[in-house]
């Protein structure tokens, strides 16, 4: 039964319990799988109620109509990207899932940038890059291998769809105790700006790296193919359906040979899976074409 709304009660603490109906929730739900693919079941409600609750504190609104309100009107825009922020888990640090790392280290990376030093061109996306510690533990794994990489045509390309994460992922600065996870040679070499409580990433890793906006659910102004694709703890937000679909388009950007790696709870399926194979935890190599599989 859909229920109704009221003023907001009291709870212990100051806490404010909202009216919370099921077209609220249908609403919201609505919102963050058109606007960005975010598959919202009904049991996640409890989750979408605690995520958003803050958010209403926040606004000083009484009740989750008045939010959804907001959600529709006509500077929406922003309140979308910050019930996107509220219901996401931005989460990561560096060199996170290192068996990744190790094996680009080790088989995807020695090939391909000795094809960069003889001119050919290298190319890296991390697609859903959070607060920059992934693409920052990218370049860094290139310029354990590649001191020079500068001098190439090798570039990693860092997006998320949230602009305030990007600026943070821009700003390369990061709390002193995230550097514990960076390897000594990384430490010695490429981190600056240093203090009790913060570091910056230097110049070197930064030059690899262009940093923007994407919406992995619209239209990806990209046309060249990329070697490697990173997009890990993403797609596990999304419905199999828009999964499906997102393999699919990646495996449309890689070439023959080049690698997707994914998160840890996730795995390829739909289409994708039988040109996309399986090449260590949660990587694939593409082996064959997209001609025959539909996106």
């Amino acid at each position: 039964m859909t229920s109704t709304h009221q003023a907001p009660l009291p709870l212990a603490g100051g806490i404010t319990n909202y009216t919370f109906s099921d077209k609220d929730f249908s609403t919201i739900a609505h919102h963050a799988q058109q606007d960005f693919g975010l598959h919202l079941t009904p049991a996640k409600r409890d989750l979408v109620y605690s995520r958003l609750s803050k958010r209403l504190r926040q606004l000083g609104l009484s009740d989750f109509a008045a939010y959804c309100k907001l959600l529709e009107g006509p500077d929406s825009n922003a309140e979308r990207m910050e019930m996107l922020s509220a219901l996401t888990t931005n989460v990561t640090h560096f060199f996170r899932e290192e068996h990744h790392f190790q094996t680009l280290r080790d088989k995807v990376l020695p090939p391909l940038i000795s094809a960069a030093r003889s001119g050919g061109r290298l190319r890296i996306w991390s697609a859903g890059c959070s607060a920059g510690q992934e693409p920052y533990s990218l370049a860094l794994t290139v310029l354990e291998l590649c001191p020079d990489a500068a001098r190439f045509d090798i570039r990693i390309l860092a997006t998320d769809v949230d602009p305030v994460i990007i600026a943070r992922a821009k700003a390369g600065i990061y709390d002193i105790e995230e550097m514990k996870a960076l390897p000594q040679q990384a430490q010695n070499h490429h981190i600056t700006n240093r203090t009790a409580k913060t570091f910056e990433i230097g110049k070197a890793p930064r030059d690899l790296i262009t940093f923007g906006e994407l919406n992995l659910m619209q239209d990806w102004p990209m046309r060249g193919l990329f070697d490697v694709i990173f997009c890990r703890n993403v797609a596990i937000y999304f419905s199999q359906e828009t999964q499906s679909r997102l393999w699919t388009r990646f495996a449309g950007l890689l070439p023959i040979g080049g690698h997707l790696c994914i998160g840890h709870s996730e795995r390829v399926a739909g289409p994708a899976k039988d040109i996309l194979a399986a090449a260590g935890v949660t990587t694939y190599r593409k082996i064959g074409s997209l001609d025959a599989v539909k996106t």
